[in-house]
């Protein structure tokens, strides 16, 4: 798989690649916002995947990490996992709703970067996107949300969601009221069982309440998972 690292220290990427490389990887090394773009433009313009994955460091040179995952996600639908210090909820979400597909934190353990970036390249191999079966829309109250078309909507207004943000959004909505166990939400979404990625579940939950403006929309079932509380109206 051919994977893009988008980070300014050189000591640091060095060392990333060549353990990516012992793994499969074909690396391909950015130093800042301005090479990662050029890096994925030419692809991107012909309608291609550029890279299976692109790891993105947020403390660029030239500009924020943020704003070159907005970018990307313009260019591509290319997963993206930012990798960075930056720990607080609201650094995590912020990423996610910019589009970003995954949120490491350093210092972090090798082996679950590598988990992480095989558990999104699963989920959206070049030419699929992970979607809940087509059929007609469900309608939860104020919310509407078009399986086909993979569109959401409060009110009759749009609200843009990630991939993974839609697709826990429609498997919680087929079945309001019902608990989705942890494990199983992770299994579905994140076509993975990897016990890391409950951190990213609770971030996902966190941004889908604050995107829709309903917090109560998705109850958290302490010990056990989540369920969808079918609004009134």
């Amino acid at each position: 798989m051919r994977l893009l690292l988008v980070e300014d220290d050189d000591h640091v990427a060095a060392a990333l690649s060549a353990v990516l490389a012992r793994h499969g990887f074909q690396v391909t090394h950015a130093r800042n916002g301005e090479e990662a773009l050029q890096a994925v433009l030419p692809a991107a313009a012909e309608g291609k995947a550029p890279f299976g994955v692109v790891l993105l460091d947020l403390g660029l040179p030239d500009q924020d990490g943020y704003q070159v995952c907005g970018k990307i996600r313009k260019l591509t639908s290319t997963p993206v996992i930012m990798v960075t210090a930056r720990s607080d909820v609201r650094s995590r979400i912020h990423g996610l709703n910019l589009g970003a597909d995954d949120y490491v934190v350093k210092p972090y353990d090798t082996g679950e970067l590598l988990a992480r970036i095989h558990a999104v390249s699963r989920r959206t191999a070049p030419g699929e996107e992970t979607a809940p079966d087509p059929g007609s829309a469900l309608r939860l109250g104020p919310v509407t949300i078009e399986l086909p078309t993979r569109r959401v909507s409060v009110d009759g207004a749009d609200v843009p969601l990630t991939r993974k943000e839609f697709d826990l959004l429609a498997l919680l909505a087929q079945r309001p009221g019902v608990v989705f166990r942890r494990e199983q939400i992770i299994s579905e979404v994140w076509r993975t069982s990897w016990e890391g990625t409950g951190r990213t579940l609770e971030v996902h939950v966190a941004s889908l309440r604050s995107k829709l403006r309903m917090p109560s929309l998705i109850e958290t079932v302490r010990g056990v998972g989540y369920r969808l509380v079918a609004p009134a109206g």
